[in-house]
């Protein structure tokens, strides 16, 4: 890259050096780069459209109107205090490494195991969310697929497998694809909605901020029965849940140039983009809708339901084919994060066989083994939750509510941690991306005000059964951590123990060619 000096080069590697780890990753990413992988996760076209009932199906227009802009700005809250402490430590695997320096090893081990635990499942069920999109837009339509478990299964393995071998083949083919994917949700979804705005009967612009209660039988049960206060304040789980991923930055600096500037910048940036054309496309379709009170009645067909009614089929088509793509993109992205998460807690012996899952292939400069491992793990995932339910809600459904509360854990816990270590030897010095001590502070504040709501919201039927699962695995994560991770694991270097790594970094950085 041109703009990419032998200095930034060395000042890159020397932040790096200074935290005790090597250059073993391959610096490829631009700063677009590294908003695009973000963007591209986040993508308003997978959540934005799969998950658009828990709006339409709850409070209706001002789910979106007024409840899309409250939800992205919890988001934006969390980007904006992850970005300050991203520009001090940008590391791979991030906010593990934060939540080990702002506190100590097991506050570093728990943000890890929640973070990896949400990033693996996110994997699956963006896939997923792929294939059901797939099947309503092409799968049953076009080719007369039923929706089976060997269908589902067979499906993700090809896509999985896909993103994986991109990822696998590195950095620099993951990076044109997901800079392409920025630019192609843009587009995509600029143009839904102008077909939405040109094929809408009329423009009730007062429907966005019209508050109903479409919650039981009248939304096709996508919420129970409920309050219409409650039924609105569940609907922000579309923005909340749709906005997240956006940490890809961070798991993805040690292959960013000008690390300490560019993450915090492409964090920040892919939530301010996603919240604002996403705006536009969900208000654009709302006022499309021909009658709001047959849309809730649709429940999780609505998008298919009112394209079908109002779009014409050869556009329609286009742009199915375009989200589609867009969707397949964003698990790409998704594998990246998860692959770089694996390995940066590998690295320090985190996981088993942390060897392996840490080894970089020196041809492709990848973590190879974390990538189909995190790959694999996400298929097994689907596979196996879908087998099972409880009551008439599948476990599937459930755990996939706990682990987006287990990935805002992981991003609030180092939040948390910083809010208190803030000028102390801890953290006494800044990046160059740098609110100051009050704006973070408020910014840490707002995240742990913002984190409690997420969880009450998400413990909500028809997931009620998430906060017993919660509960569970804090339990389990208790007693693997006092029965044998507090011995064992070591964590990141710090201390006299970045002095010991410096032999140790002139080897690896040898054996990749780097030096």
């Amino acid at each position: 890259m041109q703009d990419y000096s032998d200095i930034d080069k060395k000042q890159d590697m020397s932040v790096l050096h200074s935290m005790g780890y090597a250059q073993e990753l391959e610096r490829r990413m631009s700063q677009f780069s590294n908003f695009a992988v973000s963007f591209s996760i986040i993508c308003i076209l997978s959540g934005g459209i799969n998950s658009l009932a828990q709006a339409t199906a709850g409070a209706g227009g001002a789910a979106i109107g007024i409840g899309w802009p409250l939800g992205c700005f919890i988001s934006f809250v969390f980007a904006v205090a992850m970005a300050q402490i991203s520009s001090a430590y940008p590391t791979a695997g991030g906010l593990y490494h934060w939540g080990s320096i702002l506190g100590n090893r097991f506050t570093g081990w728990l943000t890890a195991w929640f973070n990896l635990l949400g990033l693996v499942t996110v994997l699956g069920a963006i896939n997923i969310g792929t294939y059901y999109f797939f099947m309503g837009s092409f799968g049953t339509p076009y080719f007369g697929l039923a929706d089976t478990i060997g269908t589902r299964i067979g499906f993700l393995v090809i896509i999985t497998g896909a993103q994986a071998l991109v990822n696998h083949m590195g950095i620099g083919l993951t990076a044109k694809l997901t800079d392409f994917s920025g630019y192609l949700i843009f587009a995509t979804a600029i143009l839904l909605a102008l077909v939405c705005l040109t094929a809408a009967d009329s423009y009730d612009i007062a429907r966005l901020f019209t508050f109903s209660n479409y919650s039981g039988e009248a939304g096709g049960n996508v919420w129970p029965e409920t309050s219409g206060t409650w039924v609105f304040l569940l609907g922000l789980l579309l923005p909340i849940y749709t906005i997240t991923g956006y940490d890809a930055s961070a798991h993805t600096s040690e292959e960013t140039v000008k690390a300490a500037h560019s993450v915090p910048r492409g964090m920040v940036s892919s939530v301010l983009w996603s919240a604002l054309f996403g705006y536009i496309m969900l208000c654009s379709f709302v006022l499309m809708i021909p009658n709001m009170d047959e849309a809730a009645k649709q429940g999780w067909n609505v998008f298919f339901w009112a394209m079908d009614a109002q779009v014409h089929p050869v556009i329609k088509d286009i742009l199915y084919l375009a989200i589609f793509v867009s969707q397949w993109l964003c698990g790409l992205a998704t594998v990246t994060s998860v692959s770089r998460m694996i390995f940066a807690f590998s690295r320090d012996g985190g996981l088993p066989a942390s060897k392996a899952l840490a080894k970089v292939s020196p041809t492709y400069r990848t973590p190879v083994a974390a990538i189909w491992t995190g790959s694999i793990l996400s298929v097994l995932f689907v596979w196996g939750s879908s087998l099972v339910s409880i009551g008439e809600t599948p476990v599937y459904t459930i755990v996939v509510s706990c682990t987006v509360i287990f990935l805002f854990f992981s991003f609030a816990i180092p939040i948390t941690l910083g809010l208190f270590a803030w000028g102390t030897s801890k953290w006494d010095k800044m990046g160059p991306w740098n609110l100051g001590e009050s704006m973070f502070k408020l910014f840490a504040v707002l995240s742990i005000a913002a984190m409690v709501l997420i969880f009450i919201l998400g413990v909500q039927p028809p997931n009620d059964w998430a906060l017993y699962i919660t509960v569970g695995f804090l339990v389990l994560t208790a007693l693997i951590w006092f029965g044998l991770e507090r011995r064992r694991f070591r964590g990141p270097p710090i201390g006299d123990e970045v002095a010991r790594r410096q032999a140790e970094i002139a080897a690896a950085e040898k054996a990749v060619g780097q030096i």
